[in-house]
């Protein structure tokens, strides 16, 4: 579409998660929501007198949702089938924000990257954890050259699930949070380190934990993981991604060393809305210094939205600019963004299953790089089980799970 031309029109595919775009979208001042779709009923319950009253269309049917006259796709649906919803989206003409992770195999994202490249449409990936105030914050200073050349870096994203595993996996015992492996769920942890410091990993080895308490729960890989990179400068990152350990309160925390200082998020209290800084010899700053910074964009409506710690609006917000060609649209996340973002996770588990061997992470800007993998479906999807793929989620093997703990959350959910 043309620049401001009118609102854009966008539909949301994935009712839970995609409940916060929804909210954000439809109160947009250059945004119009006019679908949302879900396989689940009563995630479309929700969002009825919402929809009656804003004219909004509600769908079941994938096919059919995207058949309506939108201009614009979010997908919040599992996160192991954004990339073939997609694909089918772009070749569709209309743009994409994908929640979080990109793919599931290297094929997918050749399939992805090329579905980008042909459609010329807008792909936006919205690792929201990128737009934090405080790793914005970290952006700002790393890129004005306040700590030097980036060397280190960690990131975490350590949150407990299990007082509400029964609620987010609906007893469902091939949900993809009971079987992707541990390091699969990588791009909080990976994707702020990222934006901050400009640089992209290009060679990854993991080690994983065992499975012990993911097991009661029905989970089948490992209770935790740890991802190590080599980054393109030549800097080093260590990830702990999604790691279902005992912490209260969670751990959304990243730091970043330079050569003449270092940054870091809040462990504890205020998390990610306040940073620590440390120069080396700055007149005024000998010692640590820390603050709460504010968002580099703020409005009434920015304000209102919540949704972990207000990131998820500017994942929408950039969306729309970048659709609509302007410069605040820079600071959207590109799909090779996507990809760097993604791959680690895919590739650590390869790493730990061949004994935790270090592995090239392509770039697949590099066209003759992605004939490589075009056919590399390697992954623990159960729906492409069978010759050539990995066998179970754990390197430790097979973890056996009664079906008795799955019924009990069925039996819990649905009251």
């Amino acid at each position: 579409m043309k620049k401001n031309q009118g609102k854009i029109k966008v539909g949301v595919f994935g009712a839970r998660r995609g409940a916060t775009m929804v909210e954000v979208l439809s109160q947009h001042p250059e945004a119009q929501l006019v679908a949302i779709c879900d396989f689940s009923e009563k995630a479309l319950a929700k969002n009825k007198d919402a929809a009656q009253r804003e004219k909004i269309t509600l769908y079941k049917d994938f096919n059919k949702f995207l058949n309506h006259d939108m201009d614009a796709v979010v997908l919040a649906n599992y996160a192991t089938e954004h990339a073939p919803y997609a694909v089918q989206a772009l070749n569709s003409g209309r743009h994409v924000c994908s929640e979080v992770v990109a793919c599931q195999n290297l094929a997918e994202a050749v399939e992805l990257v090329e579905a980008v490249e042909q459609s010329r449409k807008v792909y936006a990936f919205a690792e929201n954890y990128c737009y934090f105030r405080g790793t914005l914050e970290m952006q700002k200073i790393y890129q004005a050259g306040d700590i030097g050349e980036f060397l280190h870096a960690e990131g975490e994203y350590v949150h407990d699930c299990e007082s509400i595993w029964a609620e987010i996996t609906y007893g469902q015992r091939n949900h993809w949070r009971n079987w992707t492996p541990a390091t699969f769920y990588c791009t909080h942890s990976v994707g702020p380190i990222m934006t901050i410091t400009n640089t992209r990993p290009v060679r990854v080895t993991a080690y994983e934990t065992p499975n012990i308490n993911k097991r009661r729960l029905g989970g089948r890989s490992a209770d935790g993981a740890v991802i190590l990179c080599q980054m393109s400068n030549g800097g080093t990152m260590k990830v702990l991604p999604w790691c279902n350990f005992k912490r209260h309160p969670e751990s959304i925390w990243y730091c970043v060393y330079g050569s003449t200082g270092m940054m870091e998020t809040d462990r504890w209290e205020s998390t990610y809305d306040r940073i620590h800084v440390y120069q080396e010899n700055h007149p005024s700053r000998a010692e640590n210094f820390s603050y709460k910074p504010t968002f580099p964009h703020s409005t009434e409506l920015s304000r209102r939205i919540s949704g972990h710690g207000g990131s998820d609006f500017y994942t929408m917000h950039y969306f729309l600019q970048k659709i609509l060609g302007r410069p605040e649209g820079k600071r959207a996340i590109d799909v090779y963004q996507g990809l760097d973002m993604t791959l680690p996770g895919l590739l650590g588990y390869r790493s730990i299953v061949n004994g935790n061997i270090p592995i090239d992470i392509p770039d697949f800007r590099d066209k003759k790089v992605r004939e490589k993998y075009r056919g590399d479906r390697w992954c623990c999807d159960p729906k492409l089980a069978g010759s050539g793929q990995p066998q179970y989620s754990w390197s430790g093997g097979e973890v056996k799970v009664p079906d008795s703990v799955y019924r009990k959350q069925q039996k819990d959910t649905n009251g």
